[in-house]
């Protein structure tokens, strides 16, 4: 009998994970340096992805036990789980990358965290460009073995990571998904949501280790909003960054 599909994904996830441990803890370390000093100097960390990597930008925004100094920028057309189908197509679109840098209203000392699996559409790399263009430092992450497989769908033949001064890369396969299933033609079980927000997590764990290191004492990081006073607690945070956050 066929191995149970959930088994295959477990294992297939779990084989990853450990690719992402072997290999990325010098990349979370600089990356998370860059984000450290950033917000040291007042700075912010600015999270952008279109489509089904909107997700994990949304998973790092205004969470419990992630640093506070997090501006996702979120446009609904290019949201997959708000405009699925139309997400798909206006992620293509060149300019509008440039448009959203533009509305994030970045200060020099920002930082910017773009995230794309496959890296080939043109609003994630565009924000990637801009941000370099205007001085910020960029953090990619996504499928390097996924991105130079396929060509890029922008003109200029730039892929995101072109643009990355460090690249987290989630380990993962061409086309995603890492199961099969005998007799079945497809494959299943898309890994990129699961290793973006592990890989992303990490890093953001590690800036609060680093600021420790570099003498902050209390590194701001949301305490959760269930527990009592949380939200008090929050609000102290809340109160520092909210005239520069898009979305409270």
């Amino acid at each position: 009998m066929e191995e149970k599909g959930y088994i295959k994904y477990f294992d297939g996830i779990e084989a990853l994970q450990k690719k992402i441990r072997a290999t990325q803890g010098p990349n979370i370390e600089k990356a998370a340096s860059i984000v450290a000093e950033a917000l040291m100097n007042d700075g912010l960390l600015h999270v952008y992805g279109a489509g089904h990597s909107a997700c994990i930008t949304e998973e790092i925004f205004f969470r419990a036990g992630t640093v506070a100094g997090i501006n996702q920028i979120l446009d609904l057309s290019l949201a997959g789980a708000v405009n699925a189908w139309k997400s798909a197509y206006m992620e293509r679109l060149e300019g509008i990358g440039e448009i959203l840098y533009q509305q994030s209203h970045a200060s020099p000392q920002d930082v910017f965290l773009v995230i794309s699996n496959s890296g080939r559409n043109a609003a994630p790399i565009e924000m990637a460009r801009e941000a370099q263009k205007h001085g910020h430092k960029v953090i990619v992450e996504t499928c390097s073995e996924f991105s130079k497989a396929q060509s890029s769908r922008h003109s200029s033949g730039k892929r995101l990571l072109d643009y990355a001064d460090v690249i987290l890369d989630n380990q993962g396969v061409f086309g995603d998904c890492i199961v099969e299933m005998d007799g079945f033609s497809m494959p299943m079980g898309p890994a990129s949501g699961v290793l973006g927000s592990f890989l992303v997590h990490a890093m953001l764990v590690q800036v609060v280790f680093t600021m420790r290191d570099m003498g902050v004492e209390k590194p701001p990081v949301f305490m959760h909003g269930n527990l009592d006073g949380g939200m008090e607690f929050n609000q102290q945070l809340l109160e520092k960054y909210w005239p520069r956050i898009r979305n409270w």
